[in-house]
């Protein structure tokens, strides 16, 4: 069956339209099935980060890699973006809901990094407060950024200091 090529630019045009508008740079729209989940990510998470399960964003109660990679595969298609660090997750939540009110109902974002504040203390027994504000990061899902993002084209290198130019993405998975 041949592919409507037309259409698909027409969505992948609206698609950037949508991610500049809300701030993204170097913007690419990639195939869900491409990015690399694994263990060790949460690990690391678990181990290494002062954040770990202080909010419902960050592990342990998000998705495990293995409940990520059967809602990867259940995309076609996916942005891929750059931002800076604190504008991520707001830029990821913008996109989904424009794209959503485009009729690309199955819109979801991820963003990097844990909750950015909306609440002193997360409120673990009644859910979430700003469930509209809030995303699971890429990592906290047991998504490899290096790998998915160097697969890509992208620069992204630990940074060993404050100094250094950190690069940060998000991902909002699309139809």
């Amino acid at each position: 069956m041949k592919r409507n090529t037309k259409s698909l630019n027409k969505s992948e045009q609206i698609i950037r339209q949508i991610a500049k508008k809300a701030g993204a740079r170097n913007i690419k729209i990639i195939n869900p099935q491409e990015v690399e989940t694994a263990t060790w990510v949460r690990y690391k998470c678990q181990f290494g980060c002062s954040e770990y399960g202080s909010s419902l964003v960050c592990p342990p109660y998000t998705p495990t890699p293995e409940q990520t990679r059967k809602m990867l595969d259940g995309y076609q298609k996916a942005v891929l973006f750059e931002a800076d660090r604190y504008d991520v997750k707001k830029i990821a939540i913008k996109i989904e809901k424009d794209l959503f009110l485009k009729n690309y109902y199955k819109a979801f974002a991820l963003g990097a990094g844990p909750c950015e504040g909306l609440c002193k203390e997360c409120s673990f027994d009644e859910g979430c407060r700003y469930p509209d504000e809030s995303r699971p990061s890429m990592e906290g899902c047991g998504i490899d950024v290096f790998s998915t993002v160097r697969k890509f084209g992208y620069k992204i290198d630990v940074v060993k200091d404050n100094i250094e130019d950190a690069h940060f993405f998000g991902l909002v998975l699309i139809e």
